[in-house]
């Protein structure tokens, strides 16, 4: 294998994205042979030792590998958990989860669809808003949210100071139990920057607290018949259509690019 820069290399080898690596290089958290590495240099994983926090970075066998999640709730969406917590690791063969990390996260009690990938730059242009690639809930709230609340809703909310990018919530379609019709209703929501915990707490500030929540699409990708807790390879198609779908970077609102968030 011949040299390339440290940042593709160890974004190939799934340590994170390359910005994610040039803060790493740094902050001097990397060395190759032994010395602080510098950025803009090149390695050679095969031929020299390159340490992150001091543990040897191996290279990647074979091609990268692209898994999709559907995620019950009761799952963290980390490698590990300090707290002892099952993770989205734990719905997986033994013999898959080295190196693989998740695209973004869904909290604790959020339900649905995941990537987990050990390629960074793929999970980087994924995840961050700042490459356009939306990712649509379905949310069950309490009571029926008035239209002046959806409207509300739709043009964002102020989160921890700053205003959410505007959202796409429209009722879903299908059918429901008469119970459920008066107690509760069903939306479809569509964010193109999802923030912290944003649809429990826009739908909260409504006065209809979110009682459940799941993933079903993440840009194009979608799939219905992926039961709770399985998962599946993604074909080549499905890679090469969110490629495309984060092949260009939107300009940032307001002149600066806000920092990838999960819901």
């Amino acid at each position: 294998m011949t040299a390339e820069r440290l940042q593709k290399v160890l974004a190939r080898a799934g340590i994170g994205s390359r910005r994610k690596v040039e803060e790493m290089i740094r902050a001097g958290r990397i060395t190759v042979d032994g010395r602080i590495a510098e950025l803009g240099e090149r390695a050679d994983l095969e031929a020299q030792a390159v340490k992150v926090d001091g543990r040897r970075v191996l290279s990647p066998r074979g091609e990268s590998r692209y898994l999709l999640v559907n995620k019950p709730g009761g799952y963290v969406s980390t490698v590990s958990d300090p707290e002892g917590r099952p993770t989205v690791l734990d719905l997986l063969p033994q013999r898959l989860r080295q190196g693989l990390k998740p695209v973004g996260r869904l909290d604790y009690a959020t339900e649905g669809l995941l990537l987990l990938t050990d390629d960074g730059d793929f999970a980087q242009h994924v995840a961050h808003p700042r490459f356009g690639c939306a990712k649509t809930y379905e949310a069950k709230v309490k009571g029926h949210p008035s239209d002046a609340a959806l409207d509300k809703l739709r043009r964002g909310v102020v989160l921890e100071g700053k205003r959410t990018a505007p959202a796409e919530i429209r009722q879903r379609a299908g059918r429901v139990g008469a119970r459920e019709s008066v107690e509760s209703s069903w939306w479809t929501v569509t964010l193109s920057e999802g923030r912290t915990r944003q649809i429990r707490e826009m739908f909260a500030r409504a006065g209809h607290p979110v009682k459940r929540l799941r993933r079903v699409a993440i840009g194009t990708l979608a799939d219905r018949r992926l039961p709770r807790g399985a998962w599946r390879k993604l074909t080549a198609a499905e890679v090469e259509a969110l490629r495309r779908r984060t092949a260009r970077v939107k300009p940032p609102r307001g002149g600066r690019t806000s920092r990838a968030r999960h819901e």
